[in-house]
C-alpha cells in the first residue's frame, strides 16, 4: 500500500495542533515538588570536612551590602547566613534580627513571662565578622542575535550575559584585622528563540509545487526564552566564597587565637 503525502494545508494544521497541545498548560497541574537545593556550589558546602562543634569559632554577618540594584541586600545577607551554617565551619551568632528574634524572648524571661534564664545569660560573641558587598555588575558583558529565513519562515536566537562581582572580607573582631578576603565572579545567562511564518513556508512549497492552499493554510508561531535567576547566581556564589574560604580558614583561626580571646 502507497504512502499518501498530506496536502501542506492538513500538514500545516496537525503542526499547529502540535504545537497548541505542546504549549497549553495541563489542567489541575499542581507544578513541580519542592526540592532541598543540590546545587554545584551547594554540594561543595556539604562536602567540606566537618568540624567539631566544640571546635569551630563564632561569627557573624551583619549586612550583605549591595552596589547592585537588582540585588536585596537583605536577602542576600540570608543567603550568607545560610551558607555560613550549611559549611558547618563556624558557629553563627544572630545579629541581623536579634531584636525581633533572641531579644524579644530574653525581654519576655526578664518580666517573667517565660521559664528558664535566658534573659540571665550572655550572648555569644563573635571571633570573627564576615563583611560582604556585591560589589561589581557588568550588564550586557557580551551578546549575540542572529536568524534565517526560508520561504517566508524566519528562525531567531539571541544570547545575553551579566556578570555580578562579591568582595567578602573576614575581619578579627578583637583587633580589627583583615585576616582573610576573596572576590568571586558569575555570569548571568539568558537566551530567546523564535520561530514565526510556518504557513508562509508551506504556501511555498505548495506553489512550487503547480499547487495552491487558498488561504487556508494556517500558521504557527514560537517564541521560547530562558533566563538564570539573580536569586541563584548569587546564592551560589556566596557558597562559592564561603567554601574558598573556609578551605583554608583553620590557618586564620589558629593564627588569631591568642588576640580573639
Amino acid at each position: 500500500m502507497k504512502n499518501r503525502r498530506q496536502p501542506p494545508a492538513r500538514l500545516a494544521a496537525a503542526l499547529l495542533a502540535a504545537l497548541l497541545v505542546a504549549l497549553a498548560p495541563a489542567a489541575f497541574a499542581e507544578g513541580k515538588a519542592p526540592t532541598v537545593d543540590r546545587s554545584a556550589t551547594s554540594r561543595d558546602l556539604d562536602n567540606l570536612a566537618r568540624v567539631p562543634l566544640a571546635q569551630r569559632p563564632y561569627v557573624s554577618i551583619y549586612e550583605v551590602r549591595s552596589g547592585v540594584s537588582e540585588i536585596d541586600p537583605r536577602s542576600a545577607t540570608e543567603m550568607f547566613t545560610t551558607a555560613l551554617i550549611k559549611s558547618r565551619q563556624f558557629r553563627v551568632v544572630e545579629r541581623q534580627r536579634i531584636e525581633q528574634g533572641v531579644g524579644r524572648e530574653r525581654n519576655l524571661n526578664g518580666q517573667g513571662i517565660t521559664g528558664g534564664n535566658a534573659a540571665s545569660v550572655q550572648l555569644a560573641g563573635a571571633s570573627f565578622v564576615f563583611e560582604a558587598a556585591f560589589s561589581e555588575a557588568n550588564a550586557g558583558k557580551a551578546r549575540k542575535d542572529g536568524g534565517v529565513s526560508v520561504g517566508g519562515m524566519s528562525i531567531g536566537g539571541a544570547g545575553n550575559t551579566d556578570e555580578i562581582g562579591l568582595d567578602v572580607r573576614v575581619v578579627n573582631a578583637g583587633t580589627g584585622e583583615v585576616v582573610d578576603a576573596i572576590n568571586v565572579r558569575k555570569e548571568i545567562e539568558s537566551s530567546s528563540t523564535s520561530v514565526a511564518g510556518v504557513g508562509n513556508l508551506i504556501d511555498t512549497v505548495a506553489s512550487l509545487r503547480g499547487k495552491s492552499t487558498r488561504g487556508l493554510t494556517p500558521d504557527a508561531n514560537f517564541q521560547s526564552s530562558r533566563k538564570e535567576s539573580v536569586d541563584r547566581a548569587m546564592r551560589s556564589t556566596i557558597e562559592l566564597a564561603i567554601a574558598e574560604l573556609s578551605r583554608r580558614s583553620r590557618e586564620w583561626i589558629e593564627e588569631s587565637a591568642p588576640a580573639a580571646k
